[in-house]
């Protein structure tokens, strides 16, 4: 099944509207899952990310998917852009993000809107980075996002996405499937109350377009360069392109 088919709730009904609804009912304990989820190490992930992004020195960055902002102020506080912009699907994801951006006195510099990423409310060539921290799954249309993508940026402007993956490694993905499948539905239902979104999780990242799958994506998108950094045992996959 095509990760644009896997929806949070219900086969019926379109797959963004169903995310924007999942995202708002989990937005209060986004934060402390991911950190469970990930023992801490998305963090680095996101650190090791910025840092290439940061290679390029870009003025105007935009953060697709920015949920609750991490990526968005971890952007900006490494390199210093004129303007970090995030955009998102979930008010409720948005709002915890503001809350974050005006504890730390930064609503000058982010900006955070509410948005879909299949029509970016930008003009062409607008930007000079475009990130996306784990969200490409959530699209409901692949293709048609990653074009969106091409279209806002700048000739030459970078692109990284950020995405969970299946490792390849047989032993390891034994043990990634038990703490996937079993392990963090349990505890996502115990702490968000919502059972749907952490199953949800394992099977969207399963069916996601994975490696070299992912590159060919982006390449008939419109990007060059394409490029994937396998990390932590192949859990999580940084992508990286030229417009």
């Amino acid at each position: 099944m095509k990760v644009e088919e896997i929806k949070p709730y219900s086969s019926e009904g379109g797959k963004a509207r169903q995310v924007e609804e999942m995202f708002d009912s989990i937005a209060p304990a986004y934060d402390f899952m991911n950190r469970a989820m990930t023992l801490g190490i998305d963090r680095w992930w996101r650190r090791v990310a910025v840092k290439m992004v940061g290679r390029s020195k870009p003025r105007r960055i935009l953060d697709v998917a920015t949920g609750t902002g991490d990526f968005a102020i971890g952007l900006y506080d490494d390199i210093k852009p004129d303007a970090v912009v995030g955009i998102d699907l979930s008010q409720g994801m948005l709002d915890v993000a503001r809350q974050k951006i005006a504890k730390r006195g930064l609503g000058d510099a982010i900006t955070v809107q509410q948005g879909d990423c299949l029509e970016l409310p930008f003009g062409d060539g607008e930007f000079d980075a475009v990130t996306v921290a784990f969200g490409v799954r959530n699209f409901e249309h692949l293709l048609q996002g990653y074009r969106q993508m091409c279209r806002v940026l700048k000739p030459g402007g970078v692109l990284c996405v950020i995405e969970l993956s299946t490792p390849r490694n047989r032993v390891v993905r034994w043990f990634y499937d038990i703490y996937t499948l079993h392990i963090i539905p349990w505890f996502g239902a115990l702490k968000s109350h919502d059972r749907s979104a952490y199953r949800y999780l394992p099977q969207s990242i399963a069916a996601v377009p994975q490696g070299d799958d992912m590159l060919a994506i982006m390449r008939e998108a419109g990007f060059n360069n394409c490029m994937v950094k396998r990390m932590t045992l192949g859990t999580c996959s940084i992508y990286f392109a030229n417009a």
